[in-house]
């Protein structure tokens, strides 16, 4: 074999040159899952039960707990669509036009990745509280968007507005417009070029994006507890009503309503692995430029 032939040999990555080391970062990484994420997920479970099924059915059945899920439902019912049809209309923006101020767009759609939830909640204080630049207008017409549903929606859609865009963006950018340039020259609509060749193409990534998003807008704590007063059976959320209970010193309470929220994460986790394995032909057509 000549020297520009063995050259041009690709070479493998060293880890399979050195077998060695593949099971130890296996195993360093199957030891951090256990310890960061299955350990604390068991305890969860474990003290949620410690008194039994009757003790865990009858502190999801009390009234502010069934109140803190319905609350915390209605929430996400409300910001999960509105984000959905924000990261659409952002994605496409950004992916299918050039105009200026596309980067500062980008980096709105970032900062609530970057900034602190609490911070996210204390904006809309500062605009709506009693004190806020419209919290004057809003008394004297009763509104009130503070301490009630409407802040705890906009909490919400502000910590949870980045997750749809950021997964449809890159996938958007990856396909490129070429499809919907030869739709538009045959005559197509806007909105049927959208529904025909854009949003199938995209359909898998909403999906997942919709579903992180989802999981978050229910597991939020930070922002939410800015803006809700925590206001047992009107305005707790379920992470909200962990927290209650747990200074109370309802430790059985706490721990299952924490049960609740770790098991809404886990079935986001396997909704988003089983989609991914049963269309998993469908998302690397999808994804290929």
């Amino acid at each position: 074999m000549t020297t520009a032939a063995i050259a041009a040999r690709p070479r493998r990555p060293s880890s399979l040159r050195r077998p060695g080391i593949a099971p130890v970062l296996i195993l360093a990484s199957i030891a951090v899952m256990a310890g960061l994420v299955i350990l604390p997920l068991l305890t969860v479970f474990r003290d949620a039960l410690a008194k039994g099924v009757p003790a865990y059915l009858a502190a999801i059945r009390e009234p502010d707990a069934r109140a803190a899920i319905r609350l915390t439902l209605i929430v996400a019912a409300i910001s999960v669509p509105l984000n959905a049809l924000f990261g659409v209309a952002a994605a496409w923006s950004v992916t299918k036009f050039e105009f200026k101020g596309k980067a500062a767009l980008l980096t709105l759609i970032d900062l609530p990745f970057s900034i602190s939830p609490v911070i996210s909640g204390l904006v809309w204080v500062l605009l709506f509280g009693a004190q806020g630049w419209f919290g004057t207008w809003l008394a004297d017409h009763d509104v009130k968007i503070i301490f009630a549903l409407p802040g705890l929606v906009l909490a919400t859609i502000l910590v949870t507005l980045p997750f749809v865009a950021r997964e449809l963006i890159p996938l958007m950018q990856a396909q490129g417009s070429d499809e919907e340039a030869a739709a538009l020259t045959l005559g197509a609509s806007g909105f049927t070029t959208f529904w025909k060749i854009t949003l199938p193409n995209i359909r898998w990534a909403l999906l997942y994006g919709v579903l992180l998003c989802n999981a978050r807008a229910m597991g939020e704590f930070g922002a939410v507890s800015v803006v809700s007063g925590h206001i047992r059976g009107q305005t707790t959320t379920l992470p909200l009503h962990v927290e209650v209970l747990y200074n109370d010193y309802d430790f059985v309470g706490a721990f299952a309503a924490a049960s609740l929220l770790a098991s809404l994460g886990l079935i986001t986790l396997v909704l988003k692995t089983a989609l991914e394995w049963r269309h998993s032909g469908e998302l690397a057509a999808a994804r290929k430029p």
